[in-house]
């Protein structure tokens, strides 16, 4: 049993329960907290207890890489708890922003994630897209598990490069670029890159001359939540014409891209755009080049990711028979990071009728209680306008327990962000209990992709802290490759 903890508080509340982690995971922890507050005191106090069995401190202060946070031990929920009491110590204390939304980062899910990749597509290398979520963290496991990475710019390129990886384990793959990030690249040994349009031919030949060119063509992005076909993508009209650009120029073309769009629904596209990959392969070859990379992109979703995986080995094997000195490689993104990553937020406001409880007028549709929370569409939920994301919320905590009664009414509901700006809406009706209050937490789950990456400090409020974890899956492992990574000389 761990010290008990006694810290002075200013409101009466009441946090008793018991949990022990979800089936599958192995930690083996029993979680107990216990708030204790006498009423009849002018000093009421917050009694906290942990109890957990011989050598398995959650809390461990584990600096592997000394420039970031500790990564702690324990599962997800464990410390989404952890940060709700947490936060009640600094509103003790009178801290300022004690209530603060934070994210848990479980790297053991990337981890999971992984292996899956490699069980489903293994003769695929993945090169992670950067812009879905630079989390430093996140980089360098991927990094110390081998996969390359998909940069768009100078600056994820740095990134990725700080961190010790080899610029032949990068691809720039933003077809429109600045020349003065072009030359960057060629004098920081970044070759590989795509085009899909005349002119950045001319940019390369002149900034970049040697650089390993992948040409990238359109595909049917219908299916997606996110399309790129207005923004890029040659047509296979085109191709012959670039190519043959290509060769006037002198520059090197060793290959051909697609992408699907973004969070993809339909997996049977892929089949479509490795027949067009093919086209223009034999393209290549008529125009002079002997191609070695295809690359397929992105799309990928966790819960279709399986039937991708079949669609895109079946088309593959059709259309690609003979694969010798071909090196196939995607740009998954939010496979990686969409559920690695839970937020925690805190209800600051809250408009409702006089009476005491909520009207749940099921036929209107229309919310009967207004909660507002302290993180929203300016900050990590900018991927519901962004991304086309649909979040749900559920309750951490509610009148000072993180115990929700299955009994518990619940009534219509929105949920709003911190801002001034009417468009900060993050749920415009979800069911929620009409109990809530000022002060208790709501959580969001899969938030890893496209939001803590692109939030803003719009109106003053502050992006949303992370606190790492290794989780319950394949803990020991995820840190020994951590560790092998830093022994290699990658301390940073």
């Amino acid at each position: 049993m761990s010290q008990v903890e006694i810290i002075s508080t200013s409101s009466s509340v009441d946090l008793g329960v018991t949990n022990r982690e979800p089936s599958g995971h192995s930690d083996g922890l029993s979680w107990t907290t216990n708030i204790l507050v006498d009423n009849l005191s002018s000093s009421p106090t917050l009694r906290l207890t942990a109890s957990q069995p011989r050598g398995a401190n959650i809390n461990i202060d584990e600096n592997i890489f000394p420039s970031l946070p500790p990564l702690l031990h324990g599962h997800p929920s464990i410390h989404l708890r952890n940060g709700v009491m947490n936060a009640s110590r600094a509103a003790a204390n009178r801290d300022p922003d004690a209530e603060r939304a934070f994210f848990v980062a479980d790297l053991g899910q990337v981890y999971a994630q992984h292996l899956r990749w490699q069980a489903c597509l293994p003769d695929i290398l993945p090169f992670y897209a950067v812009k879905c979520n630079p989390d430093p963290y996140v980089l360098r496991l991927l990094a110390a598990l081998g996969t390359g990475f998909d940069c768009a710019s100078n600056g994820e390129i740095s990134q990725i490069l700080d961190i010790g990886v080899d610029p032949s384990r990068i691809i720039y793959a933003n077809p429109c670029k600045a020349v003065s990030f072009v030359r960057n690249a060629g004098k920081l040994g970044v070759d590989m890159m795509t085009f899909d349009n005349i002119d950045e031919l001319y940019k390369i030949s002149r900034a970049h001359p040697r650089a390993q060119l992948v040409v990238r063509i359109l595909a049917d992005d219908s299916k997606s939540l996110c399309a790129f076909n207005t923004k890029f993508g040659a047509s296979l009209v085109a191709v012959p014409g670039l190519l043959r650009k290509a060769k006037e120029l002198n520059l090197n073309v060793v290959g051909v891209s697609f992408h699907v769009g973004s969070g993809c629904y339909d997996p049977s596209v892929y089949t479509d755009a490795v027949m067009r990959a093919k086209t223009a392969f034999d393209m290549g070859t008529e125009a002079g080049y002997h191609f070695s990379v295809l690359d397929v992109g992105g799309g990928f979703e966790d819960a279709s990711f399986e039937q991708a995986a079949t669609f895109l080995t079946d088309a593959i094997t059709t259309y690609f028979p003979d694969r010798h000195g071909i090196k196939i490689i995607a740009e998954p993104g939010r496979f990686y990071v969409s559920k690695a990553f839970s937020l925690a937020t805190n209800i600051i406001a809250r408009r409702a009728p006089v009476t005491e409880a909520p009207v749940n007028d099921e036929h209107s549709g229309r919310p009967a209680v207004m909660y507002y929370i302290n993180d929203g569409v300016y900050g990590a939920f900018n991927c519901i306008l962004f991304d086309h994301q649909t979040v749900h919320p559920y309750v951490l905590s509610i009148g000072g327990s993180f115990h929700v009664a299955a009994s518990e009414p619940v009534t219509n509901s929105s949920v709003w962000g911190p801002t001034c700006d009417s468009i900060d809406c993050v749920c415009p009706t979800t069911q929620l209990p009409g109990a809530l209050r000022v002060g208790d937490w709501l959580a969001f789950d899969n938030m890893g992709a496209y939001t803590v990456c692109a939030a803003s400090q719009f109106n003053g409020f502050e992006v949303s802290k992370v606190i790492y974890t290794t989780g319950g899956f394949a803990a020991s492992e995820v840190r020994g490759v951590l560790a092998k990574f830093v022994e290699d000389g990658h301390n940073c």
